[in-house]
């Protein structure tokens, strides 16, 4: 399967201010512009905060292509969005949305890609520690998130392999073609996994 990333840039060493800030305030970063999405109301504004981000994301020496390569998946979906939205709503309107979407995917790549995986993991069992008390296991949820992040990808390549061997076959037209392999690749993954799990003993509930 071809090597391949998905939405969020993959992490890039590096000594850059963002490198070298606190996972903390780049957990705020990333909350402060989800909350932004929802309050800026001017395409400009947005367009504004993206072109931000989208220098702070250079700073860090992570470079165009990575950039290019959290926001292209979305493309397809976000002109569909912008369309809609724009006869719907009228054309700054889905300016707008369709900027807030970008800023969002940006600022979760800036914290992917200045942030270890093992240290982004420990960072979310450190915010998970205080739902403790209401049932909540942080490893657990750690364990999760790791397995998404990795599992995301492997299915998105997945996808990529088949499209490429249903258009070589001239059926890249053809639903069955595309979804059926993908759907029992996925499958056949998830049971590797719970199987690896659970040969570790991961995963299992405390008694």
């Amino acid at each position: 399967m071809r090597g391949h990333g998905f939405l969020l840039a993959n992490y890039v060493p590096g000594t850059s201010l963002l490198h070298r800030s606190p996972l903390a305030l780049k957990f705020l970063l990333v909350l402060a512009c989800g909350l932004a999405s929802f309050i800026i109301v001017d395409w400009r504004l947005s367009a504004a905060v993206l072109a931000v981000l989208c220098g702070l994301f250079l700073l860090t020496g992570a470079g165009v292509k990575r950039l290019w390569g959290a926001v292209r998946p979305l493309v397809p979906v976000l002109l569909v969005v912008g369309l809609f939205q724009g006869w719907q709503l009228g054309a700054p309107t889905g300016a707008r949305i369709v900027l807030n979407i970008l800023v969002c995917i940006v600022a979760a790549s800036l914290l992917t890609a200045t942030t270890p995986v093992q240290q982004l993991l420990d960072g979310v069992v450190q915010l998970a520690r205080p739902f403790e008390r209401f049932g909540a296991d942080p490893e657990r949820f750690a364990l999760t998130i790791g397995i998404m992040l990795r599992s995301i990808p492997y299915i998105a390549g997945t996808f990529a392999d088949v499209r490429d061997s249903a258009r070589a076959r001239g059926l890249d037209r053809n639903p069955r073609a595309l979804v059926l392999p993908v759907f029992i690749t996925s499958v056949a993954y998830a049971r590797q996994t719970g199987e690896a799990l659970a040969a570790r003993g991961l995963g299992e509930a405390e008694d």
